[in-house]
């Protein structure tokens, strides 16, 4: 008999998207039980959504995409949980196989898969190259296809290892955190195949919101130390610090974690773009705009 998934799908004010992710959730050909969870962050919950395997309701945790997610997890008891952002698409066939690739590996706590970014209607697929992710390689690299409208984990483990952590600032990160923490305990089973699209752009709630951005760097610093000991991983985050003050005006931050980062990994790609930030050359948004059109991220 096949495992039983609950879907979490958190959202706050994208009703044209969030339908369109409900109904590619709702799509799947899945032999077991299949339901989700909508659940708003922040704003009015539209009950119109709610059915026979759709449930509605308001994030009753801390305001934010962790505490929805959180909220949604709570609200089932299925065998698995899985999640989708409200700007995203599954593709056929990606529960099916995810839950067969957990089957075979009982001690997993996670299960991830390929993505195609779409970005203004541009497809670019983007895959780990591998069926498992350890937890060396994610901090080695975030690693953009393990990402959070991939995932299907296990209920229980996931309870077990905490759930998500609401205490991220802006729950920025919260999908790589948890990721590391299933990974700490076993790899992470991946399907590398495309089966989900990842709408991404500029229109991101998340997209601009820098201060918040390099507060969870900083976050992920002080509980991630491994984080500095990894030359490469080091250079990565200290150059996505060094951008993020460069495009909030904090010029002399900016420097300073760009003289890190360098000092890290004197190659790190992002400190050249953050040096034109701060200097003035360029804005943080063109600069975002530019890496986005050939499918890639600061």
């Amino acid at each position: 008999m096949s495992p039983s998934v609950g879907v979490v799908l958190p959202t706050h004010d994208r009703p044209e998207l969030l339908r369109r992710a409900l109904e590619s959730v709702l799509a799947q050909d899945y032999d077991g039980e299949l339901r989700a969870v909508v659940v708003f962050d922040r704003a009015e919950p539209d009950m119109s959504l709610a059915g026979d395997r759709v449930e509605v309701m308001a994030n009753s945790r801390e305001p934010g995409l962790a505490g929805a997610r959180n909220t949604g997890i709570l609200a089932l008891d299925t065998d698995l949980i899985a999640f989708c952002d409200d700007d995203d698409q599954w593709l056929p066939g990606k529960i099916a196989a995810q839950a067969k690739a957990l089957e075979a590996e009982p001690d997993a706590v996670l299960c991830s898969t390929g993505i195609v970014i779409d970005f203004d209607g541009r497809e670019l697929p983007r895959l780990a190259g591998t069926d498992r992710v350890t937890y060396d390689a994610l901090i080695r690299d975030r690693m953009m296809s393990v990402h959070s409208s991939t995932y299907v984990a296990r209920r229980e483990a996931l309870i077990d290892i905490g759930m998500v952590d609401e205490t991220i600032p802006g729950s920025q990160g919260e999908d790589w955190d948890l990721a590391l923490r299933a990974a700490r305990r076993h790899p992470i089973v991946n399907v590398d195949e495309p089966y989900v699209r990842v709408l991404w752009g500029l229109t991101s709630y998340y997209a601009q919101a820098w201060e918040t951005k390099v507060a969870a760097l900083e976050w992920f610093l002080e509980h991630y130390p491994e984080i500095a000991e990894v030359p490469g991983a080091a250079g990565r985050v200290y150059g996505q610090l060094a951008f993020g003050c460069a495009t909030v005006g904090r010029r002399r931050d900016a420097l300073r974690w760009s003289a890190r980062a360098l000092r890290a990994n004197p190659v790190e790609r992002r400190v050249p773009f953050a040096l034109a930030v701060a200097s003035g050359a360029v804005s943080g948004k063109r600069v975002l705009l530019a890496l986005h059109t050939r499918g890639r991220g600061i």
